[in-house]
């Protein structure tokens, strides 16, 4: 799957990400794979919001178009899409063992 061309991310896409790994809900590699995006870009980001920098990343760069930026809010609703199925898979395969006779402890 192609990501954003490069450098060309909106400063939601990066507020998301960012909240995605600092708010602990995934690990750096799992949310820059879920998103899309190279680890190595998603650490930088969460290295500046540390530094309280966030918000000069990609000042650069040219404006998305709306196509791109549709695509990355599309990209992004997939990823949480996913996020939530394999939470509602895991969630089943817990209550389907435990309905097993045998399986109460």
């Amino acid at each position: 799957m192609q990501g954003v061309p490069y450098g060309r991310y909106t400063k939601e896409l990066r507020e998301e990400a960012v909240k995605l790994v600092t708010e602990g809900k995934l690990s750096l590699n799992e949310a820059a794979r879920r998103l899309s995006l190279p680890p190595s870009t998603l650490a930088n980001w969460v290295k500046v919001y540390k530094a309280g920098k966030l918000g000069d990343v990609g000042k650069n760069y040219r404006p998305l178009t709306e196509i791109e930026m549709e695509l990355a809010r599309t990209k992004k609703e997939l990823a949480e899409v996913k996020m939530e199925r394999d939470i509602l898979k895991n969630a089943a395969a817990y209550f389907a063992r435990e309905s097993l006779p045998g399986t109460r402890q």
